[in-house]
C-alpha cells in the first residue's frame, strides 16, 4: 500500500529523465502535477496517479516545491522569466529546485531574481543517467541555501540514493559540469582503446574484462562498453545532450579562464558525432566516430 506523504510538488519537464523523476516522487507518496511543452509526454503517468496539467500556473501555483528537468538554460529561464514563469506565479512553499544541466552563471542570475520575491531556489542537477533515474538512485549535487536543501532533502530521497550539498547558488551546477566533463573525457578514452586493440586484431569483449579488472575500470567502461563494442547505438544519455553539457563546461571555463584541452578535443569529437546525424544516439555511439577515422565498421569479437 502506497504511503501517501504530505507535500504537492509541481513537476515541469516530463523527458526521459523527468517522467522517471516524477513517477518515483508520486510512488512516494507525494501528490504530483507535472507540465510539459509536449501533452502527450504525460500519458504514462497519469496510472501512477499524476496530475497532467495544461500550463505551467496550474502546476506550481498551489505547489509546495516546484522540481524541473528541462534540457537547457534557456527553458529553464523561461520558467522563470516568461510570462507564466516562477516570478509571475510563486509557488505556495516558496521552493524551486532545478535538476536540470545549465549554465552555473545564468542559476545565480535566476536564484537572485527569485530570492527578491521570497522564493528559494535550488541547483541540483543529476548523474546516473536514466537507468538512475528510473530505479531512483540518482546522484544529486546541490547548491543554493541550507535551509532550502534541508527542506527539499524529503523530495530529493525519493529520486536519489546520494544527496551532497556542494556550496552556494551555482556550485551544483559547477559540480555537475565536472562531472561531464570527466565523463566525456573517459568515453573518449575508451574509444581509442578499442580503436586500437581492434587494429591489433585483439578479442574486445575479452578485452574489456580484462580491463575491468585493473586500475583503468570506469562505470562507463563497464555500462557503456558492450554497446561500443556491439555497434549498438541506441539511446540512453544522448550524443545532443553530452555535447551541450560539454560546450557549458568550456563556457565555463571561459569565465576564469581555465585551459581545458582534452575537453575541447572531446567536443570535437561529439561535434563530429553530429555532423553525421548522430545527436539522438546514446553516448556510446563516439566509438562510430573512430570507425571513420580508422576506416573500419567490425569490432573483433571472436
Amino acid at each position: 500500500m502506497k504511503t501517501t506523504r504530505s507535500g504537492v510538488v509541481g513537476f515541469l519537464g516530463l523527458g526521459v529523465m523527468g517522467r522517471e523523476m516524477a513517477r518515483n516522487l508520486a510512488q512516494a507518496g507525494y501528490t504530483v502535477r507535472a507540465f510539459d511543452i509536449v501533452s502527450s509526454a504525460g500519458d504514462a503517468l497519469r496510472p501512477f496517479g499524476i496530475e497532467i496539467v495544461s500550463d505551467i500556473p496550474s502546476a506550481v501555483r498551489d505547489a509546495d516545491i516546484v522540481i524541473s528537468m528541462l534540457p537547457d538554460t534557456p527553458q529553464v529561464e523561461e520558467i522563470v522569466s516568461g510570462l507564466q514563469g516562477l516570478l509571475s506565479v510563486p509557488p505556495r512553499g516558496k521552493l524551486y529546485v532545478d535538476m536540470s544541466t545549465i549554465a552555473p552563471e545564468a542559476t545565480r542570475r535566476l536564484s537572485q531574481a527569485l530570492q527578491a520575491i521570497g522564493v528559494t531556489m535550488l541547483d541540483a542537477p543529476v548523474s546516473g543517467g536514466p537507468i538512475g533515474a528510473k530505479n531512483g538512485t540518482l546522484t544529486i549535487m546541490v547548491g543554493g541555501d541550507a535551509d532550502g536543501f534541508e527542506r527539499a532533502t524529503p523530495y530529493l530521497r525519493a529520486m536519489g540514493t546520494t544527496l551532497n550539498h556542494v556550496g552556494a547558488s551555482g556550485a551544483g551546477q559547477t559540480v555537475k559540469l565536472c562531472n561531464q566533463l570527466i565523463c566525456g573525457i573517459n568515453i573518449q578514452a575508451i574509444c581509442e582503446a578499442l580503436a586500437l586493440a581492434r587494429a591489433w586484431d585483439i578479442n574486445l569483449p575479452q578485452m574489456r574484462e580484462v580491463l575491468l579488472g585493473g586500475s583503468a575500470a570506469s562505470w562507463m567502461l563497464d555500462k557503456l562498453g558492450p554497446a561500443m563494442i556491439e555497434g549498438d547505438t541506441s539511446a540512453g544519455f544522448r550524443i545532443d545532450l553530452m555535447m551541450k553539457d560539454l560546450r557549458l563546461v568550456l563556457e565555463a571555463a571561459q569565465k576564469h579562464p581555465v585551459p581545458l584541452p582534452a575537453t575541447a578535443l572531446v567536443a570535437s569529437q561529439y561535434q563530429n558525432a553530429q555532423a553525421y546525424g548522430e545527436g539522438a544516439n546514446g553516448n556510446q555511439a563516439l566509438f562510430k566516430v573512430y570507425d571513420r577515422l580508422t576506416g573500419q565498421r567490425t569490432v573483433n569479437t571472436n
